[in-house]
């Protein structure tokens, strides 16, 4: 039996559950967070209240303390504060933009690539993100996984004996109990041929106070345990945090980052180089950047691909490449994910290919002894430096 994802709790706003309870979710409440809304603002979460079909606004107290009252830009407000922009639509953007409905085999459960699984358990989160990818059906009942739905993805994942690899997901998975996470951990951990589990979450940084010691003791009983972390702007980085992160990775969780590259928000290099190296700083990885996808009403998030581009080209060569993530875009209807990032072949040949480093400096490596020779070579780089 799956438990419900609500608990009494105490009355104390360092509890989760207390923060769960008392979400921002009228204009109202927001009001008393954010003193001077825009009429932009108000406006956009009236419209939303009024039209319960589209994404819902839910934001923790915790999380909404974050946001600059007095600025309307401030990267967290405008992530979690409704826009009338989400209610215009293009012809490009896509329902399901990741095709993931195409690629699900039994109910809950996500298979497109050969070894790995999704399964999502619930489509509740902590507070709702405005350019939320899976807004189809995240927050549209706050409901959980049905057992027997639960126990059809395990027997898929016993039969094929390909899959070694389970993340789950949602909506948030760490709104679970320690009870129930670990009886979903547990059960599929007793998989012979499931080798890791991944989470992917933005509860660290939206509900950091989820995170306990008897949440992370759990969790190291079942390793190797994955966590990829949602963050995507410096200020997410608080010391509830940092502290979270800190309780994890010291029991063992190997953590990473899945940022989403949005316009306004994270798109200049600076921004993003900044929030790598605080990630770095609390041991969690930078793993992705993605490329916003074509979900319905969120256009005003998206930037050029070349904006990403240039994102990683500013990175690479001038921080360590453990900063690095990959940047990539989640092919629209499902095709998976494609890594996009600056092309630093200039040639390739049976002799060897010619390249550029991060200062565009021109290399050759030669291959199967083969020379090419060094006219030629300056001759490149000539060209390249427009001499």
């Amino acid at each position: 039996m799956i438990d419900n994802l609500d608990d009494p709790g105490s009355l104390n706003t360092s509890d989760w559950h207390w923060q769960l309870r008392n979400r921002i979710t009228t204009l109202e409440q927001l009001e008393k967070v954010v003193e001077h809304l825009t009429v932009e603002e108000k406006r956009a979460v009236i419209y939303s209240l009024k039209h319960p079909e589209g994404l819902k606004m839910a934001i923790t107290p915790y999380f909404a303390s974050l946001m600059d009252k007095n600025n309307p830009e401030c990267p967290i407000r405008k992530q979690m504060i409704p826009s009338m922009e989400e209610f215009r639509t293009s012809p490009v953007e896509l329902y399901d933009p990741c095709g993931e409905e195409k690629d699900t085999v039994v109910a809950n459960l996500v298979h497109r690539y050969p070894d790995r699984v999704l399964l999502l358990v619930t489509d509740k989160c902590a507070a709702y993100c405005r350019h939320c990818t899976r807004r189809r059906i995240v927050g549209s009942s706050e409901s959980v996984i049905k057992e027997e739905n639960f126990q059809s993805a395990v027997e898929y994942i016993k039969r094929n004996n390909k899959i070694r690899d389970v993340l789950i997901s949602g909506g948030d998975p760490l709104l679970f109990s320690d009870d129930r996470m670990e009886y979903f951990i547990k059960t599929l951990h007793a998989i012979d041929n499931v080798e890791m589990i991944r989470i992917g979450t933005r509860v660290p940084v939206t509900l950091p106070q989820r995170i306990t010691n008897d949440f992370c003791n759990m969790l190291k009983k079942y390793q190797p345990i994955y966590i990829s972390i949602h963050i995507n702007h410096p200020n997410e980085i608080t010391e509830e945090m940092k502290a979270a992160c800190g309780m994890l990775a010291d029991n063992g969780i190997v953590l990473g980052s899945q940022t989403v590259l949005l316009k306004g928000i994270n798109d200049r290099p600076q921004t993003m180089m900044k929030l790598m190296h605080e990630l770095l700083k609390i041991r969690v990885r930078p793993y992705y950047i993605y490329q916003c996808d074509l979900a319905p009403g969120t256009g005003h998030f998206r930037t050029s691909v070349s904006a990403g581009i240039k994102i990683i080209q500013s990175m690479r060569g001038y921080t360590t490449g453990y900063a690095l993530p990959t940047y990539v875009i989640d092919a629209p209807g499902g095709g998976g994910k494609v890594p996009i990032g600056p092309d630093y072949v200039i040639s390739k040949s049976r002799k060897g290919v010619i390249f550029k480093n991060y200062e565009s400096r021109v290399f050759v490596y030669p291959e199967n002894g083969s020379m090419i020779s060094v006219p030629k070579l300056d001759k490149i780089a000539s060209e390249r430096n427009g001499s």
